[in-house]
């Protein structure tokens, strides 16, 4: 399996984008690399009902069960197996706008304490044990408070699975809040983080400024693992 990097961090934070810098960025370094993101909204059937869930056709947020919403989210990888493989065929790095740390972000940020760390166990269970999905080899927390991505969500264009301004996760700013934690929890518990703040001091920091900074560190991970 080609190594994988994947991009994580709340709604808004810049994951797109800068797995799109990196992507452009390790080619031109002469690295075969290829580029994928979840959900993978319209291409496969589990991928459809994430969308639903977040347009709010399965109910308010506090009204879905974060274990069957884990569900739907890891079903949609789980799909996307032969997806992935096949992108590896072609790649030593795949670049991945979201994995599964979106997953257990997400959802454990809607339980505290021991409910939260069962959650957690049950969807990581769910996503590698039963799906026998990979880890990420790299995961990069891009670090911004909600507040400020809140703003960015505004600036996004129409998406095709739904037709409000913010989806049922981003109209929650408290909710967006509690995510960031948990990601910023999840980076600090684990060596295979790296973690990237947004920020310089209050402002926003420019966008070619955040991408160089994600390619060095890569460049060095990958250097490493090589070396």
């Amino acid at each position: 399996m080609a190594f994988l990097i994947a991009f994580e961090g709340i709604d808004g934070s810049g994951k797109g984008t800068q797995a799109k810098r990196l992507y452009e960025g390790l080619a031109a370094a002469g690295i075969r690399t290829q580029q994928t993101g979840f959900p993978r909204y319209s291409a496969t059937f589990f991928g459809r009902a994430v969308g639903a869930f977040l347009n709010g056709e399965y109910g308010e947020l506090q009204h879905v069960d974060p274990f069957l919403a884990a569900m739907l989210y890891a079903g949609d990888r789980y799909e996307s197996k032969t997806h992935l493989a096949e992108l590896a065929e072609t790649a030593d790095v795949i670049v991945l706008d979201r994995w599964m740390a979106s997953n257990l972000a997400h959802q454990a940020a809607r339980r505290t304490g021991a409910e939260r760390e069962t959650l957690l166990s049950q969807i990581r269970h769910l996503e590698c044990t039963l799906y026998g999905l990979p880890e990420a080899d790299l995961t990069i927390l891009l670090d911004l408070p909600a507040e400020q991505a809140r703003e960015l969500v505004q600036q996004k264009a129409a998406r095709d699975y739904t037709s409000r301004t913010h989806d049922l996760q981003e109209a929650d700013l408290a909710y967006q809040q509690t995510v960031r934690q948990v990601y910023r929890d999840l980076a600090s518990a684990s060596n295979s983080w790296r973690t990237i703040s947004c920020l310089a001091g209050d402002e926003l920091r420019p966008v070619d400024d955040i991408a160089r900074e994600i390619l060095s560190a890569v460049q060095q991970v990958l250097a490493n693992c090589t070396g």
